[in-house]
């Protein structure tokens, strides 16, 4: 397992520059617990290195609350079943081997709690595609995921922060707080408890340093 580290944003740009090689597509996984900066960090690595790097999350195969409300797993949403693993499997290799000028993926709206298809272009002249995810490591269906990927970092921010973060997303979007408590509780924090089993398959794990 990678000792862990606390590492600035501009130090972790530097690194993912590293991953920048004219002509050819380098893709880097960024995992965790939930709660735990993914997209924020993705949206912020991308920003710092502009064409040289498209988004790729993978919420956007979450299944359809109609699906999850026919398998019996609404109250489960992002629990690992829940996602549609094959589909990310198969476009993150479509990506990997980019022959079109742009490959489409999904994003995930959380006002609508929906997926939204052909929503992300991902253009062939960006040589690093970053994915975020919190099954990146788990094993099962998900290595099929994993093994595209040529670096995976994991965030390990305190879990105290983490947590609170996580009830603030909630709330944010649109749950009371007690609702917020209780959802992070009895389906965030399992989660998590899996995904942290999984830390010591990652290039990284890092604390972000916002200072």
């Amino acid at each position: 397992m990678p000792e862990p580290v606390t590492l600035t944003l501009p130090q972790l740009v530097d690194r993912a520059r590293t991953l920048l090689i004219p002509g050819e597509r380098r893709l880097l996984g960024l995992t965790g617990s939930p709660g735990a900066g993914k997209s924020t960090l993705a949206a912020a690595l991308q920003a710092a290195l502009g064409e040289g790097a498209a988004l790729l999350p993978m919420d956007g195969f979450h299944l359809a609350n109609e699906e999850l409300r026919r398998l019996g797993r609404a109250g489960r949403k992002g629990a690992p079943d829940t996602f549609d693993v094959g589909g990310c499997a198969a476009l993150l290799a479509r990506v990997r081997a980019q022959e079109r000028d742009v490959v489409y993926a999904p994003r995930f709206d959380r006002h609508l709690e929906e997926s939204i298809g052909s929503a992300l272009p991902i253009p062939r002249a960006a040589p690093l595609v970053i994915t975020e995810g919190n099954y990146l490591l788990l094993d099962g269906p998900w290595q099929a995921a994993c093994e595209h990927m040529d670096e995976v970092w994991f965030l390990a921010p305190p879990d105290d922060l983490r947590r609170a973060q996580l009830i603030a997303r909630h709330e944010a979007h649109g749950r009371d707080a007690q609702a917020a408590r209780d959802w992070v509780q009895d389906v965030d924090d399992a989660n998590a408890r899996l995904i942290e089993a999984t830390r010591d398959r990652a290039d990284l794990i890092v604390t972000l340093d916002w200072t």
